[in-house]
């Protein structure tokens, strides 16, 4: 049996949860009616446009844009400020509702999820039917929408709920790729980044479907690994795996949002390095070990993505949780720029729970020495006692004009629930 997986999204989720919770306030005007958007302050880095209502969307403008762009278009625009604690908290009432239904729920984002519905299919007459009760579910308790898009598998179900907004169901089965996916122009498939599109675009790859046809070898020569995933996505191949998590797993991760955009590969190291120094201490305090690392990057235009690998040992060395992040970037990166990344940890262990070792044990990335280990001993300690920062390597000393922010800006435990791969 086939499986059946959904993919649920909410509705311009800042601007909708906002707009909820000022009319539950006594607001007269329902900012999800009106021009209006979402933003930070104008003089800082997030002074961007992260969600827009319709009516805006009709002046032209668009998400990630300069705050004072979108008045510029639109001088009668409504702006608010964000509200992330209301926003992981309106988040977390949605995903326990989903749970309700099944505990196979898989979170990627603070407003969107998979739900693997195989095993509670029979409960309807069609998926349609049980997608139709969760959504209209979601919108007469909570008070906002959202999409649901259904398909085999992750990928088609995420593009099936990329349809027509808002407040609907879409699906896409694989007998259905033809008829509704192929015809939409390439930038539209899942993880066709701008820089990609541009390479495609001159090779006459103008649509989904003529990447789908495409010969593989020309893509990958053009776009290496990259291309291989974005021609598997045209031709609807992927994962139906749900990575669900127990409701009270936590984990350890920290992120951090760039002062000036990363444009290589290189640019993202120094970053990575102390976002793994910092991830490292923190299970050590902990007297944990993780089993799972999770590396989450966010573009230039805040789309999302992230990747995740089960470790052959748990470990809470930094060296190890650098390595496998960087290696996780690289498999995962559009090459586009890229303002935010991040080190998640899950599946985390005692310290001292004994490991259970095979002849097959892979030593990559090295665990260090017993002289390594002592410094790096030294090392946390000093930094624990005097402030992050205090010792660093050389190597990782910021050089003049570098681009990345030199280090985290924030340090948070996280529930681990993110999606690291379609």
């Amino acid at each position: 049996m086939a499986s059946i997986i959904f993919h649920i999204d909410v509705n311009s989720a800042y601007l909708s949860w906002t707009a909820v919770e000022q009319l539950k306030n006594g607001a007269a005007v329902d900012l999800r009616e009106i021009p209006a958007i979402i933003g930070g302050d104008q003089k800082s880095r997030h002074g961007v446009v992260l969600a827009k209502s319709p009516a805006a969307k009709k002046f032209g403008i668009r998400t990630g844009e300069p705050v004072a762009n979108a008045f510029r278009k639109c001088p009668n625009l409504v702006t608010a400020l964000p509200d992330h604690r209301m926003y992981r908290e309106k988040s977390r009432l949605l995903m326990d509702y989903l749970r309700t239904f099944t505990k196979e729920i898989e979170q990627v984002s603070v407003d969107e999820c998979y739900m693997d519905f195989t095993s509670i299919a029979h409960r309807w007459n069609s998926p349609v039917d049980g997608a139709l009760e969760i959504k209209d579910g979601i919108k007469e308790r909570f008070g906002f929408t959202v999409n649901i898009g259904i398909s085999t598998n992750k990928l088609l179900a995420k593009m099936a709920s990329d349809f027509e907004k808002p407040d609907r169901i879409h699906t896409l089965f694989p007998e259905e790729i033809k008829e509704k996916m192929w015809p939409l122009p390439i930038s539209d498939l899942y993880m066709a980044g701008r820089s990609s599109v541009e390479v495609l675009k001159k090779l006459e790859i103008n649509t989904i479907g003529d990447l789908a046809q495409a010969d593989l070898k020309l893509i990958m020569l053009h776009l290496k690994s990259h291309g291989k995933m974005l021609w598997e996505f045209a031709n609807g191949i992927g994962t139906d795996l749900i990575q669900a998590e127990p409701e009270q797993a936590k984990g350890i991760g920290n992120s951090t949002t760039l002062s000036e955009d990363a444009q290589t590969y290189e640019d993202t190291l120094p970053v990575f390095r102390e976002l793994a120094d910092s991830v490292g201490r923190r299970l050590k305090k902990a007297g944990q070990k993780a089993g799972m690392v999770s590396m989450e990057v966010k573009y230039y235009d805040f789309r999302s993505s992230s990747h995740q690998t089960q470790l052959e040992k748990p470990s809470n060395d930094p060296d190890v949780l650098y390595e496998t992040a960087c290696s996780l970037f690289r498999e995962a990166w559009s090459g586009e720029p890229v303002r935010l990344l991040g080190i998640r940890t899950s599946k985390l262990v005692d310290e001292g729970e004994p490991e259970q070792l095979s002849i097959f044990d892979i030593e990559i990335p090295k665990e260090p020495d017993e002289k390594h280990k002592k410094l790096k001993k030294a090392l946390d300690e000093l930094n624990t006692r005097y402030g992050s920062g205090a010792v660093v390597k050389a190597s990782l000393m910021k050089r003049p004009g570098s681009k990345t922010s030199g280090g985290p800006r924030t340090e948070r435990a996280e529930n681990t629930r993110d999606s690291r791969d379609i």
